[in-house]
């Protein structure tokens, strides 16, 4: 007798695979929990030990193994391994120790893992397609053998985290989002599909790597990098219509222009800038909560002007705008300082034009530290990439205009996190709301142990997915990161508050990521976006099509 749990479909017609394809069927394989009738039905009889051991003995052993590893990375290794093998095991494991596995399958650890890739390389996942696979790309994805895919998450590589241009290292960042998906929100992994597309890399020391896994060439750009894109976003469409694309880690002129270009057209969105905003967005009104401060009275002071930092400003203004604020208003809440110091008019340098609208009258000044005591913010966001920026000097300031200073430190990995919790706590005494990109141990601070919030976009981006698939949804606009931002804000208890935490437990994300479905689908629907009937009840409507990792 076959297990229920098995029969994921009969997809596109194809055969149940029995005997060793089975055991090779990451997604159907049960290892050693196969049941002896299963054992007898399927060929496997003499392929497997004798023993049979429950899903939780299992989980048990593999999490044994798992923490004898003596390194992240190793830690790292060994979960994509039993990824390859037993997926099913895999996000169960994931799901009952998040807190313990996220920052290994995700951030931090997978910056180390894309920097390493080539070598730690042990099986393909995921498809590279690259620029010379131009005119041919639509081929390239028919290779894929899954039929039916719903979500597609790729980046080209060039800006990796805060670690740059990793070329096709980069694979690391859409697998390791695709398992944040199912994880967190029960996306089913037969529907996700990580993609790479290798257009080069300005990384001389890849190139200069006779091992690189890469096209050893510099990056395609203009007319032929555009006209590649347009060729993939095209194809991906025909190939499997209907499917969610998530552009992942671009750079930044690339990832406006691919979001500007495409966000009417196709359900697609910009997870570095519109799930950032999103998160940010969220931490900020759940600050309020404890500073008293209204969020249309914050005036925010952003170190970083990228994708990350004006994504989180429009989105700010957009929930201003809510709250009867106007545009312009909005605007002059949110401060810049990028590399070049304060981002104001006429100062001197041409501007990109994601920043332009933020550029405000005023004096010029060079620093953050100047900055900070020029424009007197209630709440400082890092998103610059630039490690220990938030210098000692900033975070006293910080205390010394605000009773309860707002520090966000948004910049992945760890090492280029704008300042650790320790130093946000010691320099605030003890008074700032803190939170990180990377995750950070417990503070002890005068008797008393904060624990700081992780702004990971892993609280917006799974829900936000899982609710456009559930509804069919042919746009993803920014009013549905909104309401992404207001739910996920809106689960912050008084004990996540209490503790330090500007965010809720990770060991609440799949409930958390089914509000923010939920969220998005009432958004799709109130907006005509919706494909098919809205369900009476749309939240069971959603629960039901999460997936649970059981046998």
């Amino acid at each position: 007798m076959i297990s229920k749990s098995l029969e994921i479909q009969s997809h596109g017609g194809v055969n149940f695979p029995t005997g060793v394809s089975l055991l090779k069927d990451s997604l159907r394989n049960k290892g050693t929990a196969f049941s002896a009738e299963e054992r007898d039905a399927l060929g496997l009889k003499g392929l497997l030990p004798p023993r049979i051991f429950s899903m939780e003995e299992q989980v048990e052993r593999a999490l044994k193994q798992f923490r004898k590893k003596e390194s992240d990375l190793e830690r790292y290794i060994f979960l994509t391994a039993l990824q390859q093998r037993n997926e099913t095991l895999f996000f169960r494991l994931l799901l009952d120790h998040l807190e313990e596995t996220m920052p290994i399958i995700y951030t931090p650890t997978v910056g180390q893992a894309c920097l390493e890739y080539g070598g730690i390389f042990r099986s393909p996942r995921g498809l590279w397609i690259s620029i010379e696979d131009k005119g041919n790309v639509e081929s390239v994805l028919r290779h894929w053998p899954n039929q039916g895919v719903r979500l597609i998450v790729v980046t080209d590589g060039e800006r990796i985290l805060g670690l740059g241009d990793l070329g096709a290292l980069g694979m690391g960042i859409p697998i390791g989002k695709l398992a944040l998906y199912t994880a967190c929100a029960g996306l089913h992994p037969y529907y996700c599909l990580p993609i790479t597309l290798d257009v080069g890399t300005n990384n001389e020391k890849l190139l200069e790597d006779p091992f690189y896994i890469g096209l050893p060439r510099t990056r395609a750009k203009g007319a032929e990098y555009e006209e590649f894109l347009e060729e993939f976003v095209a194809a991906a469409q025909k190939v499997f219509p209907g499917s969610l694309i998530q552009f992942e880690d671009f750079g930044n002129h690339n990832a406006f222009d691919l979001l500007g270009k495409w966000r009417d057209r196709i359900c697609c969105f910009n997870d570095d800038i519109q799930g950032t905003a999103a998160v940010a967005l969220a931490g900020l009104i759940a600050a309020t909560k404890e500073t008293g401060v209204p969020l249309r009275d914050q005036r925010v002071l952003f170190l970083g002007a990228g994708e990350a930092g004006t994504g989180i400003g429009e989105l700010f203004v957009s929930a201003l705008g809510e709250e009867g604020v106007s545009e312009a208003e909005a605007r002059l809440r949110c401060w810049f300082v990028d590399s070049k110091g304060l981002l104001i008019k006429n100062r001197g340098d041409e501007m990109p034009k994601h920043k332009l609208p933020f550029a405000h009258e005023g004096e010029h000044v060079a620093s953050l530290a100047e900055a900070v005591e020029k424009i007197r913010p209630t709440a400082l966001i890092g998103v610059s990439g630039v490690g220990r920026s938030f210098t000692a000097d900033v975070l006293r300031s910080m205390a010394a205009i605000n009773e309860r200073p707002v520090i966000f430190a948004l910049s992945n990995p760890t090492s280029k996190a704008e300042c650790t919790a320790e130093e946000a706590y010691l320099h605030t005494d003890g008074r700032g709301l803190f939170a990180s990109g990377s995750p950070f141990k417990g503070v002890e601070y005068q008797g008393r142990t904060i624990h700081p919030g992780q702004g990971n976009n892993v609280y917006i981006f799974p829900g936000v997915g899982l609710g456009a698939l559930c509804c069919a949804a042919s746009r993803v606009d920014d009013s549905m990161f909104l309401a992404a931002a207001r739910t996920l804000a809106a689960e912050v208890t008084t004990e996540d508050l209490s503790r330090g935490s500007v965010y809720p437990s990770l060991t609440r994300i799949r409930a958390v990521s089914l509000k923010i479905a939920k969220a998005v689908a009432e958004r799709a629907y109130a907006l005509g976006y919706a494909k098919i009937p809205r369900p009476a009840d749309l939240e069971q409507h959603v629960a039901e099509r999460m997936f649970v990792p059981n046998y």
